[in-house]
This record gives C-alpha cells, sequence and structure tokens, in this order.
C-alpha cells in the first residue's frame, strides 16, 4: 500500500504542476508544487506548493483556492484511477525558513 500511495503522490505532482504550468498565470510568481501527502485511504492530497518571490505567497494561495474546483475538475479528468484524491494546497514555508537561517548565519559572520 505504501508502495501505491508514493505511485499516486507522484502522478498528482507530476499532473498539478502541469496544470498549473498551463492554466494558472500570476504575473511575476513563480508557483512550484514541492510535495504531495496523499492520505492513506487516498480519498485526500495535501499539495505543498512554493511560491517565488515569497511575499507573494498568500495571494498565490488564495488564487490556488480560488481556481480549486476547476484544477480538481481538470486532474479527475488526466488521471486515470478509479478514485482521484481531494486536493487542498498548503504553502511550503520550508525555503523562507532556510532564508532566514542563512540571514542569521550572515548577520552572526559580521
Amino acid at each position: 500500500m505504501k508502495d501505491r500511495i508514493s505511485r499516486v503522490n507522484s502522478l498528482i505532482q507530476q499532473k498539478i504542476a502541469e496544470i498549473l504550468q498551463k492554466e494558472i498565470f500570476i504575473k511575476d510568481i513563480l508557483i512550484t508544487v514541492q510535495r504531495v501527502d496523499t492520505s492513506k485511504d487516498l480519498k485526500y492530497a495535501r499539495i505543498k506548493v512554493s511560491v517565488f518571490p515569497f511575499k507573494y505567497s498568500e495571494e498565490a494561495l488564495k488564487i490556488l483556492k480560488k481556481q480549486l474546483p476547476n484544477l480538481q475538475r481538470i486532474l479527475n479528468r488526466v488521471i486515470k484511477i478509479k478514485f482521484v484524491p481531494r486536493i487542498r494546497f498548503v504553502l511550503d514555508k520550508t525555503e523562507e525558513r532556510a532564508g532566514r537561517v542563512e540571514r542569521i548565519f550572515k548577520n552572526l559572520k559580521n
């Protein structure tokens, strides 16, 4: 079952990235699908996205959530599995945290 979930995660990540590239355009903002976590029962998938520049992350997340029904419909069409998980977007703050740690180290060095 674990192997199946990881294959579904990979498939959803690939397809959502393609869909976002074709369907969602936000000027001067880059949205990257970092990771997909699908529940064990394959009913829900949490899609972690990173946004560059980070200061526009809330705006980008708001747009993704507004477009969620449309994105889910497209995903349902392009993925050929019995039940396509319901998707939800969350912000991946790893890069922002790494940048903050880097700035702290720079300050300590000076």
